[in-house]
C-alpha cells in the first residue's frame, strides 16, 4: 500500500507498522528538541523503512500538532518509542541485537568522513540536540562517529537532513534494499 500526503493526512485507521516489512534499522534521536525536525524524521523513518525510532530525552512524543503535521501521520507506520536516556537505548540494543553497530551522526575529533564508514546491518544510527548535538556519553558508547563534510561557512547541516544523507548512504552502500 502506497499513499500519498493526502491520503496519509486523513488517515484515521489503526496504526498499522507492525504489518510493514523493516530494515534492521534503528534511529535514536538523542534531545531533539524541534518538532518539525522530529515529524520529518518519522517521515524519513517511514520512507527508509526502519524497524524502530527512539526519542529520548527532552524530545517530544507523538501526540503533538507539529509532528504530526511534518510527518503526515507517518507516526500510523514507524515503530517509536520513548526512552529516559540514549545510553539506556543504546545498552537495551546491544542486550537485544547481535553485533549491531552504534553510529553517531556528529562533528567531532573521532569522527570519520560518512563516507568511509563500512555500514552493514544491525545498526543504529544516532542524531542529536539541534544546537548541541550528540552528548558526550553517547559518543562514548559509540562503535563509530560518522560527519558530512562542510564546505562553506556555515559548520552544520540541518539533523533531518544529514541523518537522510547517512541514512540513504548506509542503505546503499550496505547493499540494502528498501523493505517492500
Amino acid at each position: 500500500m502506497k499513499l500519498n500526503a493526502k491520503k496519509l493526512r486523513a488517515w484515521k485507521g489503526e496504526r498499522v507498522g507492525e504489518t510493514l516489512s523493516k530494515n534492521e534499522i534503528y534511529i535514536i534521536l538523542d534531545n531533539v528538541l524541534d518538532t518539525y525536525n522530529i515529524g520529518s524524521i518519522f517521515r524519513l523513518s517511514d520512507a527508509a523503512a526502519i524497524k524502530r525510532l527512539y526519542l529520548c530525552g527532552r524530545t517530544e512524543t507523538p501526540p503533538n500538532h507539529r509532528i504530526k503535521k511534518a510527518s503526515i501521520n507517518t507516526t500510523n507506520w514507524v515503530e517509536w518509542e520513548y526512552a529516559e536516556s540514549a545510553l539506556q537505548v543504546i545498552n537495551d540494543l546491544r542486550a537485544e541485537t547481535q553485533d549491531i553497530k552504534i553510529i553517531a551522526i556528529e562533528q567531532s575529533k573521532d569522527s570519520i568522513p560518512y563516507t568511509q564508514f563500512k555500514y552493514k546491518k544491525p545498526m543504529a544510527l544516532i542524531v542529536g540536540h539541534e544546537s548541541y548535538g550528540v552528548s558526550e556519553e553517547v559518543l562514548k558508547e559509540c562503535d563509530a562517529i560518522v560527519e558530512l563534510p562542510m564546505h562553506g561557512v556555515n559548520v552544520s547541516l540541518n539533523v533531518m537532513v544529514s541523518l537522510a544523507i547517512v541514512l540513504y548512504h548506509a542503505l546503499g552502500s550496505a547493499g540494502l534494499n528498501l523493505a517492500k
